[in-house]
């Protein structure tokens, strides 16, 4: 057996369909080599599980920020900061995702991101633009002064600035133009949202049918669930070819409102997301979400009148809701956490789950799910 080959012996292996208790798992440098069950063949490095799990890295669609830093900025080290922030919780893959901004300030914080990814940094898997052509009247933390009507211009402006990196935006379709722009995004090869929007079941359910194939934060800032309207929540969950986010922290949405969703959608169309902001991993206090203030207190965080803004969620502690709360086993856990969002990326084939030939993006939990270490295959 060659020298740089380690295996992961004594735990349970969580694969997406099932676990192996006990299982042990090899990895030859950045590529995961043979999974199995029982007894592994000998190898001269071994890593303990202890008894605990080895799961895939979690794939984040939706992360704002982290540990005091914030990705709508052009400062690049904050950016480094937001995102090892949450590698340390399991995250090895990430959409970096920015709030509405002054439209010069947006193009900016896109061309640093940019730069980034062409450099190497470990982790981006490219970038989220969650706005500005979203509903006023479903803005949340959005600022409402920079919010812009869908426009073509403003887009194209965005995804050139991206230079191939823009690879999901939010967006309202009800807007006048919302359609025509969604068109375009999809026709750029650019993964349209439909969020922070007012949009009915029929306006909803034409947007997915026109391309749109993700649903932004589920059941949190749009149009409420209605028996006679089920509106985006019910466009999205009613579509097949639609993947839904939830922040699954327990204050976003209602525990029995995710059993809903998962039970309607199974979890290869329920795709966790932090949608965290910089107060995630920090005291209660002020803190900035793009141009807003918002303040975290015991672990939400909102504007100051109220309205919830962003979270403090990590997708560890999301996977442990998911098992201790929502009750969905660990395995479904772990494919809303990462086999599901990387199919969303079309990643599927270099990260998401413990699979031969695959990247050796790993988290290690201990026996109460809590993470012990985390291997990123380019780290």
């Amino acid at each position: 057996m060659p020298p740089d080959v380690i295996a992961y012996t004594g735990g349970r292996i969580v694969t997406p369909s099932a676990v192996l208790d006990p299982g042990w798992l090899t990895v030859d440098g950045s590529r995961i080599v043979a999974i199995g069950r029982g007894t592994p063949p000998p190898h001269r490095q071994t890593v303990d599980l202890d008894g605990g799990w080895l799961l895939p890295g979690f794939v984040d669609l939706h992360m704002h920020g982290g540990g005091g830093a914030q990705i709508t900025t052009d400062d690049p080290d904050e950016i480094r900061r937001a995102v090892a922030f949450h590698r340390a919780h399991g995250t090895t893959t990430t959409l970096a995702s920015l709030v509405t901004d002054r439209l010069d300030r947006m193009l900016a914080a896109v061309g640093v991101i940019a730069d980034l990814i062409d450099a190497g940094e470990p982790g981006i898997a490219g970038i989220h633009l969650e706005g500005p052509f979203l509903n006023p009247a479903k803005r949340g933390s959005h600022h409402g002064e920079y919010l812009l009507a869908p426009d073509l211009a403003a887009f194209h402006r965005l995804r050139d600035a991206g230079r191939g990196h823009v690879r999901v935006i939010t967006l309202a379709p009800e807007l006048p133009g919302g359609m025509e722009l969604l068109a375009e995004v999809v026709a750029n090869d650019v993964i349209a949202a439909v969020g922070h929007t007012e949009a009915n079941y029929v306006q909803a359910r034409d947007a997915f049918a026109g391309g749109a194939r993700l649903a932004t934060h589920l059941f949190s800032a749009m149009r409420q669930f209605h028996h006679r309207d089920p509106g985006p929540a019910g466009a999205a969950l009613a579509n097949p070819g639609v993947t839904c986010e939830v922040i699954n922290d327990g204050v976003h949405v209602h525990d029995d409102a995710v059993r809903l969703a998962v039970a309607a959608a199974g979890p290869g169309r329920i795709a966790f997301i932090t949608d965290a902001t910089p107060a995630a991993g920090m005291s209660s206090g002020r803190y900035h979400l793009g141009p807003v203030p918002v303040i975290a207190d015991h672990g939400t965080v909102r504007l100051t009148d109220g309205t919830l803004a962003g979270s403090t969620l990590t997708m560890d502690a999301a996977l442990r809701h998911a098992v201790r709360v929502t009750g969905l086993s660990i395995v479904d856990a772990a494919v809303s956490a990462a086999t599901t969002p990387a199919a969303v990326l079309r990643l599927t084939h270099r990260t998401g789950s413990l699979s031969p030939g695959l990247a050796a993006d790993l988290v290690r939990l201990d026996e109460d799910l809590q993470v012990r270490d985390v291997r990123l295959s380019s780290g």
